[in-house]
């Protein structure tokens, strides 16, 4: 039996070190985010021969009227260009300049967003995230209303949340840092990868504390032994956890790299979370229970 809960103190230590430094990137660079939280038109460009240099079609945009476009190569022959807002005249204005220059191009897709509704889907997504994290900790004292020692209920739901802090946390890191280094903008993708985190890492947890509540109860109440039940719960459940998520984890990083790319960086996003949110429910949620349970004992 692996001895998981005794060497709490470092796994916790490193649960701090990456939600510090995922805060830090977050406080340093911010996120870059896409069209969707800003506005802007996005048109995303592919080339049936050699595509010309970056430079040398933003100059072409610009001098179309796209304004302040920014690039981004795809691949070998595509490119996608983000400008300010234009309405759909001027979009096929621009579209049909580029085919009288480029015989070989083609539009693999246009999106085109005004920054009030950019605004508002950006405050929609931190509300929706803030609402998933309240009902999550509302049902989960609800579920373990049954077991109130050595822990009461509501605390199983807010350890639940603090691992999801860390499990969607760092990926936000991950993500100031790709934004900073590499031009990697974040989008209703990005929020919707977040929220699916969130599902499928508490489901985790859930059958981690499901399995405690399982062990507490027949124990008998031996609460002297709780740090040992939680142990015993953690290994019970540890294949389940790992065999679950590295299943996952093989059909998303078949989509991260065969995808293509509009489902990318979603697919990265839910590897990073998925991948965190395993770890969590071992190495985060149970020993924090028995570390909570340690407090109140002192404070007795």
């Amino acid at each position: 039996m692996i001895n998981i809960i005794g060497y709490r103190k470092l796994w916790l230590g490193i649960t701090a070190t990456l939600v510090i430094l995922s805060a830090v990137a977050v406080g340093l660079w911010g996120l870059k985010f896409g069209i969707d939280f800003t506005g802007g038109s996005l048109m995303e460009l592919t080339f049936q021969n050699n595509r010309p240099a970056i430079s040398e079609l933003a100059s072409d945009l610009a001098t179309f009227g796209a304004e302040n476009a920014s690039l981004q190569p795809v691949g070998d022959k595509g490119a996608i260009a983000r400008f300010t807002t234009i309405d759909e005249p001027k979009h096929q204005e621009i579209l049909g300049k580029l085919k009288e220059k480029f015989s070989d191009v083609e539009e693999s897709r246009f999106e085109s967003i005004g920054p009030t509704i950019g605004k508002e889907l950006r405050t929609k997504a931190i509300y929706s995230i803030a609402v998933v994290l309240i009902c999550i900790i509302v049902y989960i004292a609800w579920a373990f209303r049954k077991v109130s020692k050595p822990i009461a209920s509501w605390k199983y739901g807010a350890i639940a949340v603090l691992a999801l802090i860390h499990d969607i946390g760092v990926p936000i890191g991950v993500f100031a840092v790709l934004g900073h280094f590499a031009g990697i903008e974040v989008n209703s993708a990005f929020v919707a990868a977040i929220l699916t985190i969130l599902g499928y890492s508490v489901n985790d947890t859930i059958v981690v504390f499901d399995r405690v509540r399982e062990n507490l109860l027949h124990s008998g109440g031996d609460y002297e032994n709780f740090d040992k039940i939680v142990n015993e719960s953690v290994n019970q459940t540890f294949a389940r956890s790992i065999n679950t998520t590295l299943t996952t984890l093989l059909a998303l990083v078949a989509v991260f790299f065969w995808g293509g790319e509009s489902v990318k960086y979603f697919a990265l996003a839910l590897i990073i979370g998925i991948g965190l949110g395993a770890y969590s429910s071992i190495f985060i949620a149970s020993p924090l229970l028995v570390t909570w349970e340690k407090i109140n004992m002192r404070k007795r």
